[in-house]
């Protein structure tokens, strides 16, 4: 049975006897039995052959690009590769229009060294009440120059005017062995339309 976090923290769930393994660096991953095709096949759908640095003089692992609404032909790319980008998000509201079906992807580079366990967490308040708490694992990605994505499970916004107004989110990208690669907040209004 899994241990469940107080309703307001936004902290991954723990799972009683799990352990996280050892981590190794990439030349380790690369040589580690290097006659096992199984593990061979492992290693390169990790990308350790992709090992350059997209920013070398950055020393973050997980370097976080954007979150990326999309319900129908109406994409949001909020952009959190800043702090000066996430300034300017927390200053512009995002309108949803009430009761549409959406997703959130999440945009991210991996440098440097392997992640093991990301995972997304998102909790979405109004008037200071959690009205929802989202916890997706995202799962283990090895260096790429490339952005790497993960697109989340299709969510339905609330609807009617009880349901219309501010709600504030709080968003976090984590992994298993608890660094956080971004905590930021960011406000959304649900409205009747679009506009």
């Amino acid at each position: 049975m899994s241990q469940q976090p107080a309703s307001d923290d936004l902290v991954p769930t723990q799972t009683e006897g799990y352990k996280i393994s050892e981590k190794k660096g990439i030349d380790e991953l690369k040589n580690l039995d290097a006659d096992d095709p199984s593990l061979a096949k492992w290693k390169n759908s990790l990308g350790l052959s992709h090992a350059e640095a997209r920013f070398p003089n950055d020393k973050r692992m997980v370097v976080v690009q954007a979150l990326v609404f999309q319900s129908g032909e109406h994409v949001i790319r909020m952009d959190v590769s800043s702090p000066e980008a996430i300034a300017k998000l927390q200053k512009n509201p995002i309108v949803i229009k009430e009761g549409v079906d959406y997703t959130f992807k999440i945009e991210f580079v991996v440098q440097h060294e392997v992640v093991s366990g990301l995972q997304f967490l998102q909790q979405i308040k109004r008037l200071g009440v959690t009205v929802e708490k989202m916890e997706e694992m995202c799962g283990s990605y090895g260096p790429k120059y490339e952005n790497q994505e993960k697109t989340f499970p299709p969510s339905k916004a609330p609807s009617g005017m009880m349901a219309r107004g501010t709600y504030t989110v709080k968003s976090k990208f984590i992994d298993d062995d608890k660094n956080v690669y971004l905590e930021w907040t960011w406000t959304m209004e649900i409205k009747k339309d679009w506009a």
